[in-house]
């Protein structure tokens, strides 16, 4: 059993997981009559990540995410639109200001 720990193992049980989480995103845009998720997690592209319009005007989506930090915003009627209630802001490759949020 060269090389091999039991899958209960104090090093096995520390490191990190590759497994994915929900996380839920909310856009507040009662006007709105399309609202998009882009991010990194799908290439900054809107058509996978369509967001869904509740009764009260805001949009919702869940997406499952791996461990790290991610960057999005949302694409309001073809505008995007940075999250007020994200962990932070960063920079996209084009220097711009993006939403940030840390899965973990």
């Amino acid at each position: 059993m060269h090389g091999l720990r039991p899958a209960n193992s104090p090093l096995q049980r520390l490191q990190a997981r590759a497994t994915l989480k929900p996380i839920n995103f909310i856009c507040i845009a009662p006007e709105a009559k399309e609202v998009f998720l882009v991010g990194d997690f799908n290439n900054w592209q809107p058509a996978g990540h369509p967001m869904k319009r509740n009764v009260d005007g805001s949009w919702h989506l869940s997406v499952s995410l791996g461990h790290g930090g991610h960057h999005y915003q949302f694409l309001i009627d073809g505008q995007r639109k940075n999250d007020p209630r994200a962990q932070g802001l960063a920079r996209n490759a084009a220097g711009e200001k993006v939403s940030m949020l840390m899965v973990s």
